[in-house]
This record gives structure tokens, C-alpha cells and sequence, in this order.
């Protein structure tokens, strides 16, 4: 009897801890919405993602919480990154001719029948679609970084654990965000696409240098001192520490780029390798006056997702 009664009151405690972590959840859900919708640009997308920060605050031990609000609008932040970073790999792969490619980041898709079309309207108003718009063209890092300080007050030093960036990094990520959107950042984009041309010529001079073979045509390329950095994935492929000088560099490269393409990583020229879709290896480029100046190599697949990355044609 006695243990039927423990069981009981056992019970009853599940319950209404249950119950106020339910009423804690719903005061946040609203909050939780906007911020979503704001970065996903979907509310379809946006109710998934508050949806699947219930389920995490739901398997989570909530006496170690401080803050539920703040804690679950950082759980949202972290849905919502790699909601981004997977319609922006969709959006490759269909740009590849490997697969369907996403909607536009901006989506009012059929099957949201079941989302009150009022409801709708009034949260895309207090958005705007103009400032919709320009959030799809930021990577993901940016758009995180921009939606949680600028819109919402979150701390940087609470966000750059979201996006995998120091603090520093993730305050310029926002700032080059504001610029865009704030439509000061126009000339300074324009000059970046005139920079990021110039660096695809130096990158696809290597590339031509590397797959024929071509070692004094690779040499006119590198600067004298350059440095080539592998992280200790990168080793295991070989080679197995950092190398230094245009000679050796231009040994470990010479016939040897046949599967690797050029992309944008990070906002700046790279390589990627991802044989079968898969990417398997990053080389980030520095180049400096028309010579790349340090390679670094990156296969840590931690690593590796914290980069954003934009397949470029061959």
C-alpha cells in the first residue's frame, strides 16, 4: 500500500512538474515564433523549429536552467542554423544537378493550408518583406548573427557558441549584416565581388597549374614564403605537419587537384573536396597581390560544419 502510494504521489509531482514546464514553454512561444521567422523567413519552418525546441527543453534537465527563455531562444538559434545551412546545401545540390532544390527563403508554400492566413499576414507585416528579402542573402552565420543581437538584444558572447565563431567574429558577422540590409554596405559589395574575381583568376590559374602537372606554372602562383596548413585530419590524408615555401608547396599540389572546385568559404575564395556529394576537405586560401599566401586545410568534420561555404562553377 505504502509503495502504491509512492508511486502515486511520484506521480502526481511528474505532473505538475510537467504542467509548469508546459505553462513555462507557452509564456515563451510567441517570442520564440518571431525570432524563428525572422531568421527562416517561413513560418511553416519557423512553427518546426519552435517545435523542436519544446522537444529539447522536454528531454532536458531543467534544473540546471537558469533562464528557460534565454536558454530556449538559443536552442531556436541552433535549429534555425542548420535549417539554413540545409536549404543552402539543398540549394547547391540542385544548382549541381544532383537534387530538388529549395523553395526561396521566402515561402508562402501550399501545404501551409492548416496556418491562419490572418495570423500570417500580421506576423510578415511586423517584419517586413523588404527586410525578408534581404536577410535571404545572407549565409547563415550572418543572418543568426544579425536576427539574435540586432532584433532581439541576445549578447554576442551568447550567440557565437550558436554559430561556432569567437566573439569578435560573430560581432563582424552581424556588422557586415547591418551594412547590407542599412544599404550602406552596396559599394563595399561591389568592390568584394570585384576582389572575389580576381581571386578566382588566381585560383583558377592554380588549379590549371596543378592538374597538368605544370610545377613552374603552379611556382608563378604561390608566394615565395607561403604557408600550407594542414589540421590534424588533414595530416592523417598526409601531409603530416605545415609546410613552408613555394618548392614544397608546390610538390604536395602539383597533379593533384583533379576533384577539388572552387567555392567561397567563409566570404573568401577556397577549394572544396566532396566526391559523391560528400564534402570531405576545405582548402581556405589567403591571397595577397596575385599570390596565394597561405592554404589552410581543413577535413575536421566539427570543422567543417562550421564553415559556409558556396560551391562556385568549375
Amino acid at each position: 500500500m505504502d509503495q502504491d502510494k509512492d508511486a502515486h504521489g511520484h506521480e502526481q509531482e511528474h505532473q505538475r512538474e510537467h504542467a509548469w514546464l508546459v505553462d513555462q514553454f507557452e509564456a515563451q512561444r510567441s517570442h520564440l515564433r518571431a525570432v524563428a521567422y525572422r531568421m527562416l523567413g517561413s513560418i511553416s519552418e519557423a512553427d518546426d523549429a519552435v517545435q523542436e525546441s519544446w522537444l529539447r527543453l522536454s528531454r532536458s534537465d531543467t534544473s540546471v536552467i537558469e533562464n528557460i527563455g534565454g536558454w530556449l531562444t538559443t536552442v531556436v538559434g541552433r535549429v534555425c542554423l542548420d535549417m539554413l545551412r540545409s536549404r543552402q546545401s539543398r540549394r547547391e545540390e540542385s544548382l549541381d544537378g544532383h537534387g530538388p532544390g529549395p523553395e526561396p527563403g521566402i515561402r508562402h508554400e501550399e501545404q501551409q493550408s492548416a496556418i491562419n492566413p490572418e495570423d500570417e499576414a500580421l506576423l510578415a507585416d511586423s517584419v517586413g518583406l523588404a527586410l525578408l528579402v534581404v536577410l535571404d542573402t545572407l549565409n547563415p552565420a550572418e543572418r543568426i548573427a544579425f536576427v539574435l543581437h540586432d532584433l532581439f538584444d541576445v549578447p554576442f558572447d551568447e550567440i557565437a557558441p550558436i554559430v561556432g565563431r569567437s566573439s569578435a567574429t560573430t560581432r563582424q558577422l552581424a556588422s557586415r549584416a547591418r551594412r547590407r540590409i542599412q544599404g550602406v554596405g552596396t559599394q563595399e559589395q561591389a568592390d568584394s565581388d570585384v576582389d572575389l574575381t580576381r581571386q578566382r583568376a588566381v585560383v583558377d590559374a592554380f588549379l590549371a597549374a596543378s592538374r597538368a602537372g605544370d610545377f613552374d606554372a603552379l611556382l608563378a602562383v604561390l608566394d615565395p614564403d607561403i604557408v600550407f596548413r594542414p589540421d590534424s585530419a588533414a595530416m592523417a590524408m598526409g601531409p603530416a605537419k605545415e609546410i613552408r615555401g613555394a618548392q614544397a608547396v608546390a610538390k604536395q599540389f602539383v597533379g593533384r587537384a583533379g576533384g577539388a572546385r572552387p567555392a567561397v568559404v567563409d566570404g573568401d575564395i577556397g577549394l572544396l573536396v566532396a566526391p559523391g556529394g560528400q564534402l570531405f576537405l576545405v582548402l581556405k586560401l589567403t591571397i595577397v597581390d596575385g599570390k596565394l599566401v597561405s592554404i589552410d586545410a581543413i577535413a575536421d568534420p566539427a570543422r567543417l560544419q562550421q564553415l559556409d561555404i558556396r560551391a562556385l562553377d568549375n
